[in-house]
């Protein structure tokens, strides 16, 4: 998780499901909610690491489909770097939603799959105010550039890591939700990256003398203050 302090809102009384929590889950969290795998190398393919979970918290496993709780069990969910993995978007968000009304989801933008493409993400996702889009990478010709990621996976996998760092508002999303919102499977990416982005340089309204440089400078900026 990259962005732990965005999580504000979980009282001391609130009873906090994890989902997919990895190696180390949120200090809040009472219950962990993990994906029953049949074998161990799939299950360290989807976390990304051979670490094993060690904690004294509940551990409960499902199938991939409906959560094993009663409607409204929790107060709060934190779901980080989960949905990106999940085959059905829809019942998985439908199923976050029935079991509580408020949590965090964090994931992976699509800057960041367009350079690594992690072979086991098997979506695109971007939320716009109060709707989450999403794509299925099999929708895409993302990896149509296989060859060029390989490259940068392997630079991932050698720890240079700085990009990510620099640009980590740009690459990742984080946010809270307290109610349930929309959901919309979307046809282009447009739809997936940073509102600057999504108007072509021909636009009404956008000089022609302006350059993708400097649109990439603006959003910087505005993300990442001091830049």
């Amino acid at each position: 998780m990259f962005f732990s302090d965005r999580i504000k809102s979980i009282n001391d009384s609130d009873k906090v499901l994890e989902i997919g929590p990895g190696s180390s889950p949120h200090e809040r969290s009472d219950v962990l909610l993990e994906k029953k795998y049949e074998k161990r190398d799939e299950y360290t393919a989807q976390v990304g690491h051979q670490e094993k979970l060690i904690t004294d918290k509940k551990i409960v496993y499902y199938e991939g489909d409906r959560f094993p709780f009663n409607d409204n069990e929790f107060d709060y969910v934190i779901c980080s770097h989960v949905l990106e993995h999940v085959d059905d978007v829809e019942l998985f968000l439908a199923e976050i939603f029935r079991v509580a009304g408020k949590g965090y989801f964090e994931y992976p933008l699509i800057y960041y799959e367009y350079l690594y493409n992690f072979k086991v993400h098997l979506n695109l996702l971007k939320f716009d105010s109060e709707m989450l889009h999403y794509m299925k990478k099999s929708d895409t010709a993302l990896n149509d550039f296989t060859p060029v990621q390989l490259f940068f996976y392997e630079s991932l996998n050698k720890g240079h890591e700085k990009l990510i760092q620099d640009l980590l508002p740009l690459m990742m999303e984080g946010f809270e939700w307290h109610a349930p919102f929309k959901i919309s499977r979307v046809n282009t990416i447009a739809d997936l990256v940073h509102k600057e982005f999504s108007m072509p340089l021909s636009s009404p309204g956008v000089n022609s003398s302006t350059s993708a440089r400097n649109l990439i400078k603006q959003l910087i900026k505005k993300v990442i203050p001091g830049e």
